[in-house]
């Protein structure tokens, strides 16, 4: 598989190192050089938060590219998805994994990450999101068209990270570095479906 974004200056949105390993990997090794965009607001704490981040920074040293931090803010995620929903904060968790909670979800964070790219010269937003098989392709790059719709100057790249050998990839690599992976996607709705369907 040969990489073709829609743009040469690239902001890779990475939700965390076992999604967005192989991405990296394969960009790097197709001479493109993406900066990483942490946005995860989802994260239902602070802590959790901080463990992803570190486990993507030393692997991001290797292959020289570098980690933008957004800020962390899970008080103004729940609020911004509740609102997108219509709903209060408490029903949240009636919404399925892959429903639309995780599409509003999206879009928030995608959101950010398109305003980023569009201030400080990015031409080009793409995102780890679309690596893991437990997210709604169509959803992410719904969300990602949209957080660039009011930005000419940035393109969205609906690349489906799964495809090109990256899905076993990103498994050998999780091994290989022995990376944290979680089971839950971040937010406290997802950790609660994630433990019920655990038992």
């Amino acid at each position: 598989m040969t990489l073709n974004p829609p743009g040469q200056k690239i902001l890779l949105h990475v939700c965390c190192a076992p999604c967005s390993g192989a991405i990296i990997e394969k960009m790097v090794a197709d001479g493109l050089k993406p900066t990483l965009f942490w946005s995860n607001s989802n994260i239902c704490t602070a802590e959790e938060n901080a463990r992803r981040l570190e486990v993507l920074k030393p692997y991001a040293a290797e292959f020289g590219v570098p980690v933008v931090e957004d800020e962390y803010d899970h008080g103004k995620w729940l609020e911004y998805v509740s609102g997108e929903l219509s709903c209060g904060q408490a029903a949240l968790g009636s919404y399925p994994e892959r429903g639309e909670r995780c599409a509003a979800c999206f879009r928030f964070r995608l959101s950010r990450a398109a305003r980023y790219a569009a201030a400080e010269g990015f031409d080009c937003l793409t995102t780890s999101l679309a690596s893991s098989r437990w997210k709604s392709l169509e959803q992410v790059d719904d969300a990602g068209r949209r957080a660039v719709e009011q930005l000419p100057s940035v393109a969205y790249w609906a690349q489906n990270w799964r495809k090109g050998g990256l899905q076993p990839r990103r498994n050998e690599i999780i091994r290989e570095r022995n990376f944290y992976n979680q089971t839950f996607c971040g937010c406290e709705f997802s950790l609660s479906q994630s433990e019920n369907c655990n038992k």
